[in-house]
């Protein structure tokens, strides 16, 4: 089973480019999107043999989330209990028979850290809400996190101390994340790795140099790791300035 997460940076504009026919040729049993800016009156979605579940923005043309799959949900949740990430379409949970996929777009701490005390509310809620829903079942979260956990995740850590994403709060909270049993199962399985990015900014052009950052996620709680057989980066899938990430279950 191919589990794929992609913050494709706004969904009408991808389906410009490569997007279905990245479906066709990666055919994941689900699919989860950040960051679609779209909402569902806005276009025609058709994508036979995928169940579509949207959690939308209020404001249009910003945020949301997205999950595809093959499989239909025993539940959709689009709540995770704050009005000021809730109206934002930021989590999206869909329930399956023996896990949850909470399907994630982090709030960026922006320049000059603006939103970096709401950003650590957003975390200690989400860390809240994911333990309780593994109280049911086992958890799969996936998404643009927004921060690169550790300096072997970006091009230049030394650089970017106080950057938004790379701030010492910022994975700190990732921390706690781990240290409530989760796990980064990028780095499970390849802890050592280098120059393995999933986001580059485009005002620098910097994916030519591969001068990235790895800020998306498949992160699962420790009871589901027997499951799990791989995780990677799709980096030479282009379309937006993250490239998808993938988990792959036995």
């Amino acid at each position: 089973m191919k589990l794929i997460s992609w913050n494709v940076n706004g969904l009408r504009a991808v389906l410009n480019k490569n997007f279905l026919e990245f479906i066709e040729e990666e055919n994941p049993d689900v699919l989860c999107l950040q960051e679609i800016k779209a909402q569902e009156d806005q276009l025609d979605l058709d994508l036979p043999g995928y169940h579509v579940y949207w959690n939308s923005a209020q404001r249009k043309g910003y945020s949301g989330t997205m999950t595809l799959s093959k499989i239909p949900a025993l539940s959709v949740r689009t709540e995770m209990g704050d009005e000021r990430f809730d109206h934002e379409g930021r989590v999206l949970t869909t329930e399956f028979e023996d896990y949850f996929i909470v399907n994630v777009y982090t709030p960026n701490s922006k320049r000059e850290l603006q939103r970096l005390d709401e950003r650590m509310e957003f975390e200690d809620l989400l860390r809240e809400y994911l333990s309780k829903l593994r109280e049911e079942k086992p958890v799969i979260l996936c998404g643009d996190l927004n921060v690169a956990h550790r300096p072997i995740d970006l091009n230049n850590p030394d650089n970017n101390r106080r950057s938004a994403g790379f701030t010492n709060e910022e994975r700190e909270r990732f921390d706690f994340l781990l240290e409530a049993g989760f796990i980064d199962t990028f780095r499970h399985f390849y802890p050592d790795t280098q120059d393995a990015y999933s986001w580059w900014s485009y005002i620098t052009r910097a994916r030519s140099r591969n001068a990235g950052w790895r800020i998306d996620y498949f992160v699962v709680s420790e009871e589901f790791l027997p499951r799990i057989k791989d995780a990677g980066i799709l980096s030479e899938v282009l379309g937006s300035d993250h490239c998808p990430v993938s988990l792959h279950l036995h």
